[in-house]
């Protein structure tokens, strides 16, 4: 005897053995028990949800020998010849074969015959959006008012494609998706019945990549069968859907809570080497920074049996709940972003490394010099402000500011010293330097200037432009952050004024429009590409130059 597939083999053959769709079973039992028949019934749902299965069931239950109930007897010839599709009085009409109103027509006209063997003549019409608008009005009035041996079981996908006119002649049930839990025990149990092993692992991963449907998980286990030779194992499992494993998903985590960016470069070159879908991976990302989520705030809904429930756990201990929710954007933007990057790598990298930039700093990581001040000379020794005395007055400001700027022209960072002024722009971008925070925080940060500081007080200014990021959180962070950086408890207050633009991200935009227009003028004086724009009358592109 030939192989039949498990999704036929294992199709349900009564309304007990019909999975997942309990509020339609009952519905539909109701009615077949107290003779409440309607003409005509429609089942709407996605692919896979049990719409046709539903409706052979609803045959048999009309044409069953024994009588009309909500539970045929499935021994009958009747019976057994619907399970077989060839009963007489059931007809299963394709409408997506047959759109054309004549088709329609010659169906009808059939209708007004008395059934040949059954009770009832059925007509099920599958995926009846396909029909044309004549073929819909051409049923119209046999559908209102059909002959008393005549039932209509109508199935779609997409039910808005229906006019209103047929909707209302018809008793709408709408099907659901099936949960992944649902799905994995229903596969299980079809695997003990057929005496196969399988890893609990392996069964959600077939129940995910269905997508609610179970004929889909059923036809994705006949797969997984074929390819572990008769074992159902999750890293078999893994490689046939190209699913992308935990592990480099908590590699990818690790190498950010560590801020080695060289590490989850790697990682993600290993999923390459494998050829991985960096869509899935984006998408499994998003997933587990929800599961990190829950497990911060409702760690007792993280399952006891899960395998990776203490690594979650774990993990969302180290992380602050802030940096989970921005993790969780930049994920679920990263893969919408990932059409308009250069190929699905690059966005990927693109959207580790904006992890990356976003991480929250660890306190390993903080003790460690900034770039920017492990180049300072050893002739320019740096001092806590918490003994410096008060800023100086506004004209004395802006002559250090403009002493810096130029300093800074000539390659030579000005640092604090004993007895010397308060810190000003070019000191505050130290000071952002060194203190232990990232994500929002450091954002507020670098778009505030420094206005006043004395005694345990500090005072910025924010632009109202950037009023967006005068979060609670973020100004909490900042203010502990610096009470630790000086060693005392600090007051912060942020004023929301126009400053003189003088910022750590304004200063960052000067340099790179300097770099920038520095690359744009050595282009530009280049004997070569002078000779060409020459040559061939060309123009120079300047917002394709990037400084090196």
């Amino acid at each position: 005897m030939s192989y039949q597939v498990l999704a036929r083999k294992w199709r349900p053959r009564s309304f007990a053995s019909l999975v997942g769709q309990e509020h339609v079973v009952r519905a539909l039992t109701h009615a077949l028990n107290e003779g409440r028949l309607h003409h005509a019934y429609l089942f709407t749902g996605t692919r896979g949800v049990g719409k046709t299965t539903l409706a052979r069931i609803l045959a048999k239950a009309l044409n069953c020998e024994s009588g009309v109930s909500a539970t045929p007897c499935g021994v009958c010839s009747a019976c057994q010849e619907i399970d077989s599709g060839r009963f007489v009085d059931l007809l299963e009409v394709d409408a997506a074969t047959n759109t054309r109103v004549d088709e329609m027509r010659q169906l009808l006209e059939n209708a007004v015959y008395a059934p040949t063997r059954g009770r009832f003549k059925v007509y099920v019409i599958d995926e009846v959006h396909m029909l044309s608008n004549s073929a819909f009005n051409a049923m119209l009035k046999t559908l209102e008012e059909p002959p008393e041996h005549v039932k209509f079981i109508l199935a779609t996908t997409d039910p808005q494609k229906i006019p209103v006119t047929v909707l209302s002649r018809c008793l709408q049930f709408n099907l659901k998706q099936m949960t992944q839990s649902l799905i994995a025990a229903h596969l299980q149990q079809v695997l003990e019945a057929e005496a196969i092993g399988a890893e609990h692992g392996a069964l959600h991963l077939l129940a995910r990549s269905a997508a609610g449907s179970m004929r889909d998980a059923l036809s994705l286990l006949d797969q997984a069968i074929a390819h572990g030779s008769g074992r159902v194992e999750e890293a078999e499992v893994r490689e046939m859907l190209g699913a992308v494993d935990l592990d480099h998903l908590f590699s990818i985590v690790d190498a950010l809570l560590a801020g080695d960016a060289v590490a989850m470069l790697a990682v993600a070159d290993a999923m390459a080497a494998r050829s991985l879908s960096f869509d899935a991976a984006l998408q499994e990302m998003a997933r587990l920074f929800t599961r990190l989520q829950i497990a911060q705030l409702a760690p007792q809904a993280i399952a006891d049996d899960l395998p990776e429930r203490s690594r979650l756990l774990e993990i969302a201990a180290r992380l602050d709940p802030e940096f989970i929710q921005l993790a969780y954007q930049i994920a679920v933007h990263g893969r919408q972003e990932l059409p308009l990057a250069p190929d699905e790598e690059a966005g990927f990298l693109m959207t580790l490394l904006r992890l990356h930039a976003f991480r929250p700093i660890s306190e390993e990581n903080s003790r460690q010099p900034s770039a920017s001040m492990a180049t300072l000379p050893d002739a320019l020794p740096t001092t806590s402000l918490a003994s410096q005395p008060p800023l100086p007055t506004p004209a004395a400001a802006g002559n250090v500011r403009a002493a810096d700027a130029a300093s800074r022209q000539n390659g030579v960072t000005i640092s604090r010293r004993a007895g010397g002024p308060e810190p000003v722009a070019g000191e505050w971008r130290d000071i952002l330097a060194d203190l232990k925070i990232g994500g929002m925080a450091r954002e507020l940060a670098q778009h505030c200037e420094l206005r006043s500081f004395g005694g345990a007080r500090i005072v910025l200014v924010l632009s109202p432009a950037h009023r967006h990021l005068l979060m609670k959180p973020a100004q909490e962070k900042l203010q502990q952050a610096l009470s630790e950086h000086f060693g005392q408890v600090r007051q912060l207050t942020i004023d929301l004024e126009e400053g003189f633009g003088d910022t750590p991200a304004a200063a960052a935009e000067r340099d790179r429009r300097d770099r920038l227009d520095r690359a744009i003028a050595s282009v530009e004086q280049d004997g070569f590409v002078r000779e060409v724009i020459e040559m061939f009358d060309a123009t120079l592109i300047e917002s394709s130059i990037r400084p090196i």
